[in-house]
């Protein structure tokens, strides 16, 4: 017994290719986002590790001059600044660094990665900028201090 098969119509000719291009660019899009967003999540946690220990770097340099002098413990702004943006140099990172008052060092960090998927629709890059604070904690500090 012989089965005859139908054609489709002329209309429909080549539909399932193009439904399977346009579902062929969702899913790349979907593994774009999925891929390239899981990398900038990494890298928004890098770019604040980078700015917490920059700051820590330079929140750690005291003025003994006022310390001997006084006896109170601040922050030598000058070589704090440096201490910060030496830290920055050693990362290979590009930021900002502000004093805060007389105790506390402000950084900001811009971190720039390239994608690795959403290359294929025009997005090269993707930037993450955090900041943080540290600040110069002397002795012992707890309840009742």
């Amino acid at each position: 017994m012989r089965r005859s098969y139908a054609l489709p119509a002329h209309g429909e000719r080549g539909s399932l290719t193009l439904m399977l291009a346009a579902l062929m660019v969702a899913l790349l899009a979907t593994a774009g986002l999925v891929i390239d967003g899981g990398r900038k999540l990494n890298e928004s946690s890098r770019a604040y590790a980078i700015a917490q220990e920059a700051a820590r770097a330079g929140a750690g340099m005291v003025d003994r001059s006022v310390a001997y002098r006084s006896g109170t413990f601040t922050i030598d702004e000058a070589q704090a600044l440096a201490a910060a943006r030496a830290y920055l140099a050693d990362a290979g990172y590009t930021g900002s660094v502000s004093p805060v008052g007389t105790d506390r060092i402000r950084v900001t960090v811009t971190v720039t990665e390239p994608t690795l998927v959403l290359s294929l629709i025009g997005m090269d890059s993707m930037t993450s900028t955090s900041s943080a604070v540290a600040s110069l904690v002397t002795g012992v500090t707890g309840p009742g201090s």
